[in-house]
């Protein structure tokens, strides 16, 4: 607490929610911490309160003329684009002025302009996509990941490796410290159960996210990759995580709309 100048006590603390996003249940999916400022902060700032959070991202809103500057931080660097902290940030905005959800909410951020809508009672978010092309692995990164038999590619979002099976991609079990070494690596495979039409995982220990639950990003990738593998444009990706997460994808050309469920869990304030 301060004062302002007549004395009166004011309230420096910040609120902030947490999100469970790409889920319709607490304690699954991806959680996201979100905080709506008042005014612009410094990134060391934001990056100490995302260390704090220790979550896998931490969203930081400043509202503008039209829509919010919106950037996202992982408990160790700030990242480019974040699919489920956009999710989550749109949900509080919702949640928080129930009339906003009559329209799209608009982020500006390190990937441009992004949209958000709402879709009943969850959240459809327009995303650029990430096509990935076929690439040699770097060396050391299938043994990293423990894997051996895999169609490697590569995109903005890092590594893709399409293993035979999903029983393969819940099977792996990457070795962190070599993996630090590399960008994110994705695995994916034909889902095995008829609900989906894929699964995955995601891996970052060099962003300091071992593995992350839900990783909308990557689905801006696997949207295009598996749209060409099965010849459909709308998709069902389930990230096969220990907590999971579902995922709609929608491929619009150099677009990828991703769809998912969120739950505030927290709210609280840094004091």
């Amino acid at each position: 607490m301060g004062q302002d100048r007549s004395g009166a006590a004011v309230s420096r603390s910040q609120r902030f929610s947490q999100i469970d996003a790409f889920t319709d249940r607490p304690f699954s999916g991806n959680p996201a911490a979100v905080c709506v400022l008042p005014a612009a902060r410094e990134a060391a700032w934001m990056q100490q309160v995302a260390a704090e959070m220790n979550l896998a991202e931490t969203a930081f809103l400043v509202r503008r003329a039209e829509g919010f500057d919106l950037r996202w931080f992982t408990p160790a660097a700030e990242v480019d684009l974040c699919g489920h902290a956009t999710l989550a940030s749109a949900h509080v905005l919702w949640e928080t002025d129930p009339n906003a959800g009559s329209r799209p909410a608009k982020f500006e951020t390190r990937s441009g302009t992004l949209t958000a809508t709402r879709r009943g009672d969850g959240v459809e978010l327009d995303f650029p996509a990430d096509p990935v092309t076929a690439a040699d692995p770097d060396p050391g990164l299938l043994d990293a990941l423990g894997v051996t038999d895999a169609k490697v590619s590569n995109g903005r979002i890092g590594w893709v490796l399409e293993l035979p099976d999903a029983s393969a991609v819940r099977a792996v079990t990457p070795d962190f410290a070599k993996l630090s070494a590399f960008e994110i690596a994705v695995v994916t495979a034909r889902s095995d159960d008829p609900a989906f039409d894929f699964v995955s995982r995601c891996f970052g220990p060099k962003f300091g996210i071992d593995e992350d639950p839900v990783t909308g990003s990557a689905h801006c990738a696997l949207g295009p990759y598996w749209a060409e593998q099965l010849g459909k444009t709308e998709l069902t990706g389930y990230q096969a995580s220990a907590r999971g997460g579902i995922v709609g994808v929608r491929v619009d050309g150099p677009r990828t709309h991703l769809v998912g469920d969120a739950v505030t869990v927290t709210r609280g304030e840094l004091v």
